[in-house]
């Protein structure tokens, strides 16, 4: 692989960075693995070739057990962006997220100099001085690796273990969105991962809470042709629905699911595929048209609808009109839904 046009962007950017003082590293809210992988990457890079102190913060919570175990055994070090004076830095990053997204808390009015990202670019992204956005990689993790890999950048074994479980979770083992870039990286990376802390990553110890949405989501789930739905309604974790959308995309003959629930006033969504003729990114936007936010590409799309009420009946009422719009988008209403479980 030909590293020449990146050591050459990487070197620009590090250059104009270089000495204009602090540096703030914002990831997409409720960050995963990818967001957290990239954003310690950028770090690691920043601090080694520039010298200048990089904070990593995020918006929201980090709530899936993989992700909190790999936050405590990886020891990734990073703030709430609430927490901290955005006055301080004169330099903001933004990873596997852009502005104005809604996927983000960081304000809509600050200026971010450098955004790095596989999503579909936003036109927010012109008032941006540095932007790198490939859709067609599985994982912003594999640009930063990259990132690495041009600069000569040597890393320890928890870093190179952060971005092998971020190309990992995110392209689902390279069997979801991925291309050559991402193969290369995985591999690469797999000879220096930790196993024993991989291990404890993959098999995380979780509360009861937890089976209380798997069994939430499946009595509540509905079928219309090869399309499942399910809602959540009020949850303790908003990763929770993108799990639990994984997880129900198995259901024999259902090649889409749209998932909701509702965290501290904010709905969110969550949508997966198994085709891959389909931008899930472009659909979910479709669907939540005028109601909210939404992003993604390729076979993965997750959402937010804020301003809306939390009680069951508001949220019974938006999955009716999510549901309704999706089958109209997917040109196959109207369907009759059927249970995934009978009582």
């Amino acid at each position: 692989m030909d590293l020449t046009p990146i050591r050459d962007y990487t070197d620009k950017f590090l250059g104009w960075m270089r000495g204009r003082g602090a540096v703030l590293i914002v990831t997409h809210d409720h960050p995963d693995p990818d967001s957290l992988a990239a954003a310690m990457a950028l770090k690691h890079l920043i601090t080694v070739k520039t010298g200048q102190p990089a904070t990593v913060a995020f918006g929201g919570m980090i709530g899936r057990g993989e992700n909190r175990v790999m936050v405590e055994k990886l020891e990734i070090d990073l703030v709430p962006l609430d927490s901290i004076d955005l006055n301080r830095f004169p330099v903001v990053c933004m990873v596997d997220s852009q502005p104005g997204t809604g996927n983000n808390s960081f304000p809509q009015d600050r200026k971010v100099d450098l955004v790095i990202d596989h999503h579909p670019l936003r036109e927010t992204c012109q008032e941006v001085h540095w932007v790198d956005v490939r859709e067609e990689y599985g994982a912003t993790a594999t640009m930063m690796y990259e990132y690495l890999e041009a600069q000569e950048v040597g890393f320890g074994t928890k870093l190179a273990t952060i971005l092998f479980y971020a190309i990992k979770s995110e392209t689902q083992d390279l069997g979801r969105d991925w291309i050559r870039a991402d193969r290369r990286a995985y591999l690469k990376l797999l000879p220096l991962v930790n196993n024993s802390i991989l291990f404890d990553i993959i098999h995380p110890e979780v509360p009861r809470a937890y089976f209380a949405h798997f069994s939430h989501a499946i009595h509540n789930a509905m079928i219309y042709k090869d399309i499942l739905v399910f809602n959540l309604y009020k949850i303790d974790t908003p990763d929770m629905v993108a799990e639990l959308a994984d997880f129900l995309l198995r259901v024999d003959e259902v090649k889409l699911v749209l998932g909701m629930g509702y965290y501290e006033g904010v709905v969110a969504l969550s949508f997966r595929t198994l085709r891959n003729d389909l931008n899930s990114g472009e659909i979910l936007q479709k669907v939540v048209a005028g109601l909210g936010t939404a992003g993604g590409h390729g076979m993965i799309a997750g959402g937010q609808i804020r301003d809306t009420g939390g009680d069951k009946e508001s949220l019974a009422s938006l999955e009716q009109t999510l549901t309704h719009r999706l089958l109209e988008v997917m040109h196959c209403y109207p369907v009759p839904g059927v249970p995934l479980v009978s009582e």
